[in-house]
């Protein structure tokens, strides 16, 4: 495939790609507010029940407090819920970007600084490889820094315990930089590294992810005029390469 050939391939992947994001956002934004309303009312009932509960205190102990953690589990669903809905409307919200200055470093070590502490816990080591020649770039700063936090929660979940996050930033040609976010957790297979950007897949077990994630993140970089691309083999870890082009305006691919 000549140069011409791999342009127009790639423009016409990530215009199908986000023709089928904008439609599901659609639909996405739409259940999210109808379901929305509901939970709201069931919240607050729950939370009068807990202080009716407190309120009539005496009684049978053991069957106040099985009644007691009921209604705390189905405002901690609801919570679940809600959370849920919301990440369906960051989904659907395609908000354009705001172009400005972005020192890269700088947004990341931001977010790194975010997710260092509880990663210590786990005995989790972040290094840094940041090219401290990196010029600045135009793009949307909390958009990015966005992108980057999903990205570094991601692979403390994927490490657990015990593992390394390492983060590189360097030019990658005249006109664009990476930042690669690398971890030694449990890897994806290759059957799945298809599908990882797709909304609602996920491989954590129910109740620990919406699917969502990595889909807002693959919008935002498109958006931004950049691309992601993953390297993974189960058991040793995972790459992801975020490519930004310095300026938005220009063509990333121009001289593929």
């Amino acid at each position: 495939m000549d140069a011409p050939e791999k342009k127009d391939w790639l423009l016409d992947e990530r215009l199908l790609q986000s023709q089928k994001l904008a439609a599901i956002g659609e639909l996405s934004a739409g259940i999210a507010h109808e379901i929305n309303n509901p939970l709201a009312i069931i919240r607050q009932e729950a939370e009068w029940m807990q202080l009716l509960l407190k309120k009539l205190g005496g009684g049978d102990g053991k069957e106040l407090a099985e009644l007691q953690g009921s209604v705390r589990q189905i405002v901690q669903q609801v919570d679940r819920c809600t959370e849920i809905t919301r990440n369906l409307l960051d989904f659907a919200r395609k908000r354009d970007p705001v172009i400005q200055a972005v020192e890269v470093n700088r947004a990341i070590e931001n977010m790194t600084m975010l997710v260092e502490k509880e990663a210590r816990h786990n005995n989790i080591t972040i290094v840094r490889h940041y090219d401290q020649d990196l010029p600045v770039i135009f793009s949307d700063a909390p958009q990015l820094r966005q992108v980057i936090l999903n990205f570094l929660t991601n692979a403390t979940y994927a490490i657990g315990k015990d593992g390394v996050i390492t983060i590189t930033t360097r030019l990658a040609g005249d006109d664009a930089v990476d930042i690669v976010i690398s971890d030694t957790g449990c890897g994806i297979p290759e059957a799945h590294l298809s599908k990882i950007f797709d909304p609602f897949f996920t491989t954590k077990p129910p109740g620990r992810g919406t699917g969502l994630g990595l889909s807002i993140c693959h919008g935002i970089i498109l958006r931004l005029g950049g691309r992601i691309t993953v390297a993974s083999q189960v058991g040793r870890g995972t790459e992801f390469t975020i490519t930004l082009p310095r300026r938005r305006e220009s063509e990333l691919f121009a001289n593929d």
